[in-house]
Parts: structure tokens; sequence; C-alpha cells
């Protein structure tokens, strides 16, 4: 298993596999041939940046059992989706802001995130576990009290889609089998979610084949599975962590507007 980040260094950007706390640094592309430089960073002397740059993060909904049973929602044939834009796109560590219009319930939603590694139109679903690259850990942040507000068109776009509503890493990691992962969700250091990635509905295997027929999937595109049970309101002030075992925990604070800050990015746990 390999856990790779991205980073900044002195207004730098680099990217590298982690290597006891510390960024082996490459060059070239990390999902085609990365070189190895021999220069290497320790966590401490960089800032942590969201681990890939998407296009696009394909979001999920309604894709395990155990929340279709809990809420009476019938098992979908086809995947369910929405689309989180780039500008969304959120690092470790970096405060989750409530904007002004962003009115009524915010809720997190811990989800496993697929990272593309290859190009992929219309691939089947044999062949989808060859441009998966890797996984990291999302959280689909998401304005609850503006999905429903206008009775004639649901707002999955905008809910969705506010300024750091998307926040994923700490890193991309590769070499695990998604069948043995658990989300784990913690609100102010309480667990409120424990699933397995197994009682997906959808495999990351058969997402990828699925929505490859529908659009084209770059490198660095993100599917982010969905979410089970134990998504809950935050409140700001709050921290929300995501971790998945293999992928580590991602890390960030819940705050409004007035009281965001531009801080740098802290390290994260990598375990």
């Amino acid at each position: 298993m390999t856990s790779w980040v991205r980073f900044r260094h002195n207004d730098c950007a680099g990217f590298g596999p982690l290597e006891s706390r510390a960024a082996a640094v490459h060059d070239s592309d990390m999902f085609s041939n990365p070189v190895q430089t021999g220069a290497s960073f320790d966590l401490a002397e960089v800032e942590l940046l969201a681990p890939c740059e998407p296009t696009k993060m394909i979001g999920l909904w309604n894709n395990y059992h155990a929340a279709a049973e809990k809420n009476d929602w019938a098992i979908p044939e086809q995947p369910l989706y929405f689309f989180k834009p780039p500008s969304c796109f959120l690092a470790p560590g970096r405060p989750i802001v409530r904007s002004t219009s962003c009115a009524g319930l915010v809720i997190y939603q811990g989800e496993l995130g697929v990272v593309v590694g290859r190009r992929c139109v219309s691939v089947a679903e044999s062949e989808a576990a060859d441009h998966i690259f890797g996984f990291t850990c999302v959280n689909d942040v998401t304005a609850l009290g503006l999905l429903r507000e206008d009775p004639s068109f649901p707002q999955w776009s905008r809910a969705k889609s506010f300024d750091t509503f998307g926040p994923f890493g700490p890193v991309i990691a590769t070499g695990l089998d998604a069948r043995d992962l658990e989300v784990r969700s913690f609100l102010n250091g309480r667990e409120r979610q424990d699933y397995a990635v197994s009682d997906t509905i959808f495999s990351p295997e058969e997402l990828l084949s699925l929505l490859s027929r529908d659009m084209t999937l770059e490198p660095d595109d993100i599917i982010a599975c969905g979410t089970s049970v134990g998504a809950l309101p935050m409140r700001p002030g709050a921290t929300i962590e995501v971790s998945t075992d293999g992928i580590g925990a991602l890390r960030n604070d819940f705050v409004d507007v007035s009281s965001a800050s531009p801080t740098r990015s802290v390290p994260q746990d990598f375990r």
C-alpha cells in the first residue's frame, strides 16, 4: 500500500508518497510513471493540499442498503448521482465555511472516495479496477436546509456546492480492497458513523463502469460512494473527522464566514 499526498513548500506545489511522516518528492505525473527526485520534506515543513485536482466529484445518493432500509427508500436500478464542482474542494485541516447565503441545517456525510487513475469511456466492470488509482476520505457537506427550500425544484447542486463544501484527503491510498474498508465519522470527537463499504448497493467498480457510460471520467476525478446512517447537522465551532483505516483521518472545522480566516493547513493523522 502507498499513500500519496500533495503539498505546498515555499509557494511551490509538489506530490509524493508518504514515508515515515515525510513526503518523498516526485516529478512527472502521479497517475502515470511518477519519477522520484531524491528530495523529501517533513510534513511539518509543508502545507498539505487536497491530494489530487479533480475536474469533478460525482456524489452518490442512496447507495447503502442500511440507509435505504432505515429511510424506506427503494433500491435504485441505476446509480443516483449529483456533482460537486472544483470550486468547493477543500484541503485537510482547512475550515468548512458557512456563507451568508447558506441558510438552515448543514450536515456532514463521511464517505469513501474513489480516485480515477485512467481516462474512462464505457469501461467494462471487469476492467474497472484497472482504472481506479486509489481511495480517499470525503466529507460531502450539504446545506440540508436549502435542498428542498423550493418545492418545485430540489436544489442538489446549490446545497452541495458552496465554497469549502467538498473536503477530501488526507491521502490517496493505493493497494486497498474497498470491500474490507469501514468509514467512521466523528463530530467533536464522538463517533457518529461507522459502516462497512461492503454494504454499498453499487460497488466502486460498478460505479466506475456505469458512470463511464454516461460521461468521460478523467484522471484525478473522484466518485464519492455515498453515505450510510448517522449523518447529522453541524454547528459552527464543530470539528468533523472522517476516518478510514489505510487512508487516515480527514479533519476540518466548521465555522461561520465571520470567523473564517486563511489559516495554514495542519498535518493530519495517517494511520
